[in-house]
């Protein structure tokens, strides 16, 4: 199964220190490789970056990348990258055969969660979100997360930003199959802007947007400057094997 990470947009919030969000380095490594290294480790067979904002330089950085991963990495650029995340899912999508994971490249996310989601496939499900029930924990940003609200069989009644009642919030990592793509193409038809979470909410109408409860794995949305500086606390302690370098240097 492929993975497909999307790494279109602009990154505001880390601009003032990375010219790239997807190459923006935590203790050493970019975002878009410990992306890449984690889908690897939990079992990808292929990778898929939708690049934008910065184009040539993160194709750039994944063509240096790619003989250290083992595994396929395939570029699709988006020439209108500030439109909403769903455009990127939709042409990613467009050159995946059959069911994926999905990523954003500013999420690391611990390779038990990646690896949950690969076993979640299910005819039941036309796609799995990843859903963290700690919505208190000192790496959520309130300011930013999307919030999840689940119905009485557990699966996701609601999802946004807008959401006032919630039950969890969500990982920003999905086991997708082609219903998600034509989701967001049925909700831009209805008028929506076309974000990931517009999709997602018009599975949840069909009742078929399921979750996969991450317990207590570890993960983190690196979207701003304090995320950044949490994520240099705490990755080396989660996810220790892409380090093993910098501790042997130590």
């Amino acid at each position: 199964m492929e993975t497909l990470i999307l790494a279109a947009g602009y990154g505001s919030r880390l601009s003032e220190a990375f010219s790239s969000k997807p190459l923006a380095s935590v203790r050493g490594i970019s975002l878009i490789e410990i992306s890449i290294r984690q889908a690897v480790a939990a079992g990808s067979t292929g990778i898929v970056v939708v690049t934008g904002h910065e184009a040539d330089q993160v194709e750039l950085g994944l063509a240096a990348l790619q003989p250290r991963i083992g595994i396929p990495i395939r570029c699709v650029r988006l020439d209108d990258w500030s439109r909403p995340n769903g455009y990127s899912v939709i042409a990613g999508a467009e050159v995946i055969d059959g069911d994926y994971l999905l990523v954003m490249a500013d999420h690391i996310l611990s390779t038990s969660i990646l690896a949950g989601l690969f076993d979640s496939a299910s005819p039941q499900r036309g796609v799995t979100l990843a859903i963290d029930r700690a919505v208190n924990g000192p790496l959520v940003d309130p300011d930013d997360a999307t919030w999840v609200k689940l119905d009485h069989l557990q699966r996701i009644k609601a999802i946004g930003k807008h959401l006032t009642d919630y039950d969890a919030v969500d990982c920003g990592a999905f086991l997708a199959t082609g219903e998600l793509a034509d989701a967001i193409r049925v909700a831009i038809v209805g008028g929506a802007a076309g974000s990931l979470s517009d999709g997602m909410q018009v599975l949840a109408d069909r009742g078929r947007a399921a979750v996969h409860d991450i317990g207590n794995a570890w993960w983190i949305d690196v979207d701003d400057l304090h995320a950044h500086r949490l994520a240099e606390a705490h990755v080396v302690n989660h996810l220790g094997q892409l380090f093993e370098p910098e501790r042997t240097a130590a």
